[in-house]
C-alpha cells in the first residue's frame, strides 16, 4: 500500500473509473492511482497479464491509462490537473467501424 512522506500543500480532486479521489497538486496520475489503492490499471491485450507502476520513468509504457478521453497516456509522466478524469483500461480496445 502506497502512502505519502509528506501532506502536499494544495489537494486537487479529479475522478478514477467514476469515482471521486484527492491528489496532491504536483503528484503524478501514477501517484494518485497508488494512493487510492490500485495497483493494476489495465490488461495486455495477448495474454490479459495485469500491468501497473513499473519503470516509474516513461521507459517501459506499463502504466498506460485513459485520461481526458485520450487513450494510451503515461500515468507515470502525467501530473495530476483538477477535474481530470482518468480510466483504467482492461486489454484490447474494442475499433469502431469507419463510416
Amino acid at each position: 500500500m502506497a502512502r505519502r512522506i509528506a501532506q502536499p500543500a494544495r489537494m486537487v480532486a479529479l475522478t478514477i473509473d467514476d469515482a471521486r479521489v484527492e491528489a496532491g497538486e504536483g503528484d503524478t496520475v501514477a501517484a494518485a492511482l497508488m494512493l487510492a489503492g490500485l495497483d493494476r490499471w489495465r490488461a495486455t491485450p495477448t495474454s490479459g497479464a495485469p500491468r501497473g507502476l513499473y519503470c516509474g520513468m516513461g521507459v517501459c509504457f506499463d502504466c498506460l491509462v485513459t485520461i481526458d478521453g485520450i487513450a494510451s497516456r503515461q500515468a507515470c509522466l502525467t501530473p495530476v490537473a483538477e477535474g481530470m478524469r482518468v480510466e483504467t483500461g482492461a486489454g484490447k480496445r474494442r475499433l469502431e467501424p469507419k463510416r
